[in-house]
């Protein structure tokens, strides 16, 4: 399944106040093009830049991380976090070493903010508890020529995510295949329309109190099929892609002195080991279409951060090359 385990999974839903729907194309705060409103310095290069948003209805932060060593242009890597993504902060640095990590790298690193239980996708319909989401809309079409008209990027995009975020990355990269060049996703499900599949994203949106129906529609719209990725594999071929997910069994991280270890092993266990299962199933069916892709299927680990965290230095080789970083 594609959610983060306790303590993250604990986290109360969240009421954004809205139940009006909004289509595609209408926006009554920000009508016409989107725009970068402004830039504010959040801690050395990392930046918070506030985008308004036709398609979202509103201002969008996302927070923009710049090399120490700029070369220009350069790629752009977004940043896509899990489940109970935060308004106000990013899982990738707040909960692992991104920020040093990609600090000497040549290429902007995008962390979205907000979006809890989204999928980063388009929703059919405003939800009474999770708002307008029409992230795919944003990220695909509004945010990339804004962010590389400003901060110097040379239109080379990848994605990279973890739990739903995993999955909404591999989602955007078949559905939007000209732009971007490399995808890796860690701990995902990517059967959308599967029963499975379909269960764990409904559970997922159901946690923060969501009609997954506002999402892509009841269980036999055609939404369903076509967000799903193993059934879409075949677009993602001539991109770099990377896949990785633990065993589910404790590890290296699973210490019993870790204040989250009976979260981690109990519930982050049991998921990461549906995480396993779903991995394999989109390894195979690329191996199937003939599409090369770097997998990492460990022996141990949960459904928790510090097993991401060190995904960031596993992925990279196959994110740099797809990006042309050399």
């Amino acid at each position: 399944m594609t959610f983060e385990a306790p303590p993250l999974f604990a986290d109360p839903p969240v009421d954004t106040g809205s139940n009006e729907e909004s289509a595609p194309g209408t926006d009554p705060v920000h009508p016409g093009a989107a725009r970068i409103d402004k830039v504010e310095a959040v801690s050395g290069n990392l930046l918070a830049v506030f985008v308004a948003s036709p398609a979202m209805g509103r201002t969008v932060e996302v927070q923009v991380l710049l090399p120490a060593h700029r070369d220009s242009p350069r790629p752009t890597l977004y940043m896509l976090d899990g489940r109970s993504a935060a308004a106000d902060v990013n899982n990738w640095t707040a909960r692992t070493d991104a920020l040093r990590f990609f600090a000497d790298k040549n290429v902007n690193v995008v962390f979205t903010l907000g979006g809890p239980a989204s999928y980063y996708t388009d929703w059919l319909h405003a939800d009474p508890k999770l708002g307008t989401n029409r992230w795919e809309t944003f990220l695909t079409r509004e945010l990339p020529p804004l962010l590389d008209a400003r901060f110097d990027g040379d239109g080379m995009n990848g994605l990279e995510g973890v739990s739903m975020g995993a999955e909404a990355a591999m989602m955007l990269a078949f559905r939007d295949p000209g732009l971007y060049r490399a995808v890796a996703a860690h701990s995902g499900c990517y059967a959308m329309s599967s029963d499975f599949g379909q269960a764990q994203a409904r559970a997922v949106v159901g946690t923060y109190g969501g009609d997954p129906d506002n999402m892509f529609g009841p269980s036999d719209d055609p939404q369903w099929a076509a967000h799903d990725v193993l059934a879409h594999a075949e677009a993602l071929r001539g991109k770099a892609i990377y896949l990785s997910a633990g065993s589910g069994l404790p590890g290296e991280h699973d210490s019993p002195a870790n204040p989250d270890f009976r979260s981690s092993v109990l519930f982050g266990g049991p998921i990461e080991a549906g995480a396993a299962m779903c991995t394999r199933q989109l390894a195979d069916r690329l191996g199937q279409l003939g599409i090369p892709a770097a997998v990492e299927l460990r022996p141990t680990g949960t459904h928790s951060w510090p097993y991401w965290s060190d995904e960031l230095a596993r992925s990279w080789p196959t994110i740099a090359a797809g990006l042309g970083i050399g």
